[in-house]
């Protein structure tokens, strides 16, 4: 349980606050009306690739991968979809409070990918 909000169960589908779930009914009446298409909830995002050591050769000539340094840095975007409306595609995340771990992912999103979170 993250900020005192419970997870929510819904459709079939589990959702992180009630926020979020109203928020994904909402967006699947504008896809319904055609305002919205191609709607999908928890996409990924790369931000930071993860980081090896350089790969080796062994005596046999097979190239091994280097030892593991860090892990990749990930953003689930809470939606993502395409409005008709605005011609554009568009990553949505519902915010109650703004982490400092979440400021740094969109600044992040904004130089990695050019996308600008839409905060909910």
């Amino acid at each position: 349980m993250k900020y005192h909000n419970k997870k929510v169960y819904c459709d079939g589908m589990t959702f992180d606050s009630k926020k979020e779930a109203q928020r994904y009914h909402e967006l699947l009446m504008l896809q319904q009306s055609g305002h919205i298409q191609s709607l999908k909830r928890q996409v990924p995002f790369e931000l930071i690739p993860e980081q090896r050591e350089p790969e080796t050769i062994d005596s046999k000539g097979r190239h091994k991968r280097g030892r593991l340094l860090e892990r990749k840095v990930m953003y689930f975007a809470d939606f993502a979809y395409f409005d008709n409306d605005l011609m554009e595609y568009v990553v949505e995340d519902v915010k109650g409070f703004k982490t400092p771990e979440y400021k740094l992912k969109r600044k992040l999103m904004l130089y990695m990918h050019n996308i600008r979170i839409k905060e909910t």
